[in-house]
Formats: C-alpha cells, sequence, structure tokens
C-alpha cells in the first residue's frame, strides 16, 4: 500500500477490525453491481470510496430527469447519456484508482455466468424480479455471495445469501421463482428518495465486511426498513429443504 493509500483509507486502518490487512482485503476485491440506479447509486460510490479495487457495473439504461431525485451518482449533465457512462465518471472523480468495467446491457445469460464468475461479491440492485431470480441462480452456481436490496415506497429490504455456508437460505427460499408476486416499480408505486441511499449504502456495508472478513454479515435474516418510523426489524430465514435452486445442497 502506497503512502497516498495509508493516508486516503487511515480512518479504516485505525479501525482494528479492519487495520492494514483488512484494507489489503478489500482492495483486492472485485465487485459486481448489477443496476446502478437508486440502489445501486450509493453502493457504488462507497465501495469506490471505500477502496475497493476493481468494480464492475452492470446497467442497460440511460439517465432521465425523474432518476435524479433518487440516484445520486447522476447529474443533470448526465440526462440522456448510459448509466454506466455516468456512474464510472462519478465513480473516477471520487477515486481515480478504481478499476471500473462498464456493462452496456441487461444482466442475463452466458454474460451474467461470466461476470460473476470473475466477481468476489455481487450486489444485485436491479428492480425486477427476473433479474434478482437470474442473479441469485448464478451465484449459488458459482459459490459468490449476494447482496440483495430493495425499495419502494417508503419501505427497503436487505438480505445476504451466501452459497459458501451451507446454512445460508438463498433467494429463491424467500421468493419462489413458481409463486406470482406483483411487481411493483418506482415510476408507479413512488420512492422515498432517502430510503434508496440507506438500503443501498447498507448493501456496501455488506459487501465490505464479507470482503475485509469483519464482523458478522447478514446471512439467514431478511432486513425490513421503515422510514417512516424509521424502524429496522430482522426476520430469520431458513433454508427451504425443497428450494429449487439451493435445496439440493442439504446433506
Amino acid at each position: 500500500m502506497s503512502d497516498d493509500q495509508l493516508l486516503r483509507y487511515s480512518r479504516h486502518i485505525l479501525l482494528p477490525e479492519i487495520g492494514v490487512e483488512g484494507q489489503d482485503l478489500i482492495q483486492q476485491g472485485n465487485v459486481l453491481v448489477i443496476g446502478v440506479g437508486g440502489l445501486g447509486s450509493p453502493a457504488a460510490l462507497f465501495l469506490a470510496a471505500s477502496g475497493v479495487g476493481a468494480i464492475t457495473i452492470c446497467d442497460e439504461d440511460t439517465v432521465d430527469l425523474t432518476n435524479l431525485q433518487r440516484q445520486i451518482i447522476h447529474t443533470t449533465d448526465s440526462i440522456g447519456s448510459l448509466k454506466v457512462e455516468s456512474a464510472q465518471r462519478s465513480i473516477k472523480a471520487i477515486n481515480p484508482s478504481v478499476q471500473i468495467r462498464t456493462i452496456k446491457h441487461r444482466a442475463e445469460g452466458l454474460m451474467l455466468k461470466n461476470l460473476v464468475s470473475e466477481s468476489s461479491i455481487v450486489l444485485d440492485c436491479s428492480d425486477n424480479f427476473e433479474t434478482r431470480h437470474a442473479v441469485n441462480k448464478t451465484c449459488f452456481e458459482f459459490k459468490k455471495p449476494l447482496v440483495s436490496g430493495a425499495a419502494i415506497k417508503f419501505d427497503g429490504q436487505l438480505a445476504v445469501f451466501d452459497s459458501r455456508n451451507p446454512e445460508s437460505p438463498c433467494y429463491q427460499c424467500l421468493f419462489p421463482e413458481e409463486n406470482e408476486f406483483e411487481e411493483t416499480r418506482c415510476a408507479v408505486m413512488g420512492v422515498f428518495a432517502p430510503l434508496v441511499g440507506i438500503i443501498g449504502t447498507a448493501q456496501a456495508s455488506e459487501a465490505l465486511k464479507l470482503l475485509g472478513n469483519i464482523g458478522r454479515p447478514a446471512v439467514g435474516k431478511l432486513m425490513l426498513f421503515d422510514a417512516l418510523e424509521m424502524e429496522w426489524r430482522s426476520i430469520k430465514l431458513n433454508k427451504d429443504p425443497n428450494c429449487s435452486v439451493c435445496g439440493n445442497a442439504i446433506k
């Protein structure tokens, strides 16, 4: 670690739970962020500021005026630009040493498999069940930790699924793909701007804990946040022995 890096990350290094060793682990990390909207914006910014060595951002959308109420990685000048290109500029402005890879396509198929297999940790910051289930299956296949977040109206959710842990449930255990869940979008239901910042930042926090081997990640529980009441609730999640994705891993 260079003198500049020691100074830049000194407030992390001062924490005995992280120290130089933990910061080195964070700098060796390669994090895949799927979606650089409301959740991915704060997540990517904090990962970069914290010194994650390589970040891959995946999003096919362009920046729209309605995004700017909550998607803090983008600016007014970014309207009409690809979100990944706008996000790359913001990340580089915060930490030029971070390696940024931009994927201007939807995360799916063989490309998704390749991206997940090359990553240390995956952050699902998408806004639809199809992508979430595809990401979950791929993370389980390649035994990569998955940090999942969601936010709508004033309600947020956070969970960590770590298939390296045989006791960890997966996203399919929580929301079975064969069940019908109503797809809710911000464009229809609305979303409280700071809510996505809270959940996205929490996703970054869980990713950093996993990378640095610090604390206890939120595996085996669903964290629910109510922004109106400013309350967190934790619900225990059990592995579903009949889960079509991870159930056959139970011995």
